[in-house]
């Protein structure tokens, strides 16, 4: 079913249409598909980005050439991954010097692909309504003052809450200075900068000086689990990063080969199963794949999204 796309006064999707007419035309199919599954909302959110983040000609170009090659990549890999249902032999440092070191690469195709994908691929905009139903209103009733975002990617969630909640300020955290620089032009594209800060920080290693870093009462982490050898150690260290009376809402991939994920979670389960053993518990989760499997038992991208509180 292709949706008749509303058509916002300042033409954003309009335009984003037409460039990928003439440099990725077979991503205008998945542009009518969220229009069709999410409606006027998400028309308005994907619109505000598109017009803000991605004013200029030039840049959207840029974008929709990273889209094309960040989907046509993560296409091929996963075709590999159909066959051998494992993802190649990689550690962690070797992924951080391919992807998040790269600096052609994190700005050409990456980070403007990935964000792009926040709104075009189903399972990842699911997994932000998600986001919006499920975290976002805790952190209003409590009047949370501030949240931390553990590995910014594209800031898109960080983006998200500011926006939401007038009030908030918020710290975001990573070691790629690219993704920190990716984020504070997507925050400030908005008007938020004054609430945002980025800090490039390891939070398994200690702060500035070697002091501990502050807690927060919200922490965000997505979709960094599965880029590790050992996603445990990350969930331990988020669980220091959350005050006892706060909460964490943290996701992660399953069967997606991209060229940074090296842990590969097959079933919800297993990483239910390292959040108990990081001492986390769970409140809620949702779960989605990306699409139906093209025959039975052929393993498909998911999302997992979990709100967790620490254990007493």
């Amino acid at each position: 079913m292709t949706a008749t796309l509303s058509a916002p006064d300042d033409q954003s999707i309009a335009r984003l249409l037409t460039m990928m007419e003439g440099s990725a035309r077979f991503a205008r199919e998945s542009v009518h598909r969220a229009a069709a599954a999410f409606g006027p909302a998400w028309e308005a959110d994907f619109a505000a980005m598109l017009s803000r983040f991605y004013a200029s000609e030039s840049r959207l170009q840029d974008a929709v050439k990273g889209y094309g090659a960040f989907v046509m990549d993560s296409m091929r890999r996963q075709k590999r991954f159909e066959q051998e249902l494992s993802y190649p032999a990689k550690t962690y440092a070797e992924a951080a010097a391919e992807v998040y070191y790269n600096d052609d690469y994190m700005r050409r195709q990456y980070l403007p692909g990935l964000l792009l994908s926040h709104y075009l691929w189903t399972h990842h905009y699911q997994q932000i309504e998600y986001f919006k139903g499920f975290f976002l209103p805790w952190l209003e009733r409590q009047g949370v003052a501030e949240f931390a975002e553990v590995g910014v990617g594209t800031g898109i969630y960080s983006r998200l809450a500011l926006q939401a909640l007038p009030a908030l300020r918020g710290t975001g955290l990573d070691i790629s200075p690219l993704s920190l620089e990716f984020t504070a032009e997507h925050v400030a594209s908005f008007g938020f900068a004054p609430r945002y800060q980025t800090r490039r920080q390891n939070i398994l290693e200690p702060g500035e000086g070697g002091e501990p870093l502050p807690r927060f009462r919200a922490v965000i982490c997505v979709e960094v689990l599965e880029h590790l050898e050992d996603p445990v150690a990350l969930l331990r260290g988020l669980r220091e990063l959350c005050t006892a009376d706060g909460k964490l809402f943290v996701t992660a991939a399953l069967n997606a080969a991209h060229a940074d994920h090296i842990y590969l979670y097959s079933r919800p389960e297993e990483v239910l199963a390292q959040v108990e053993a990081a001492g986390l518990h769970l409140e809620h989760s949702f779960f989605a794949n990306a699409y139906a499997p093209a025959k039975p038992g052929l393993p498909v991208p998911g999302a997992l999204a979990m709100v967790l509180s620490p254990k007493a």
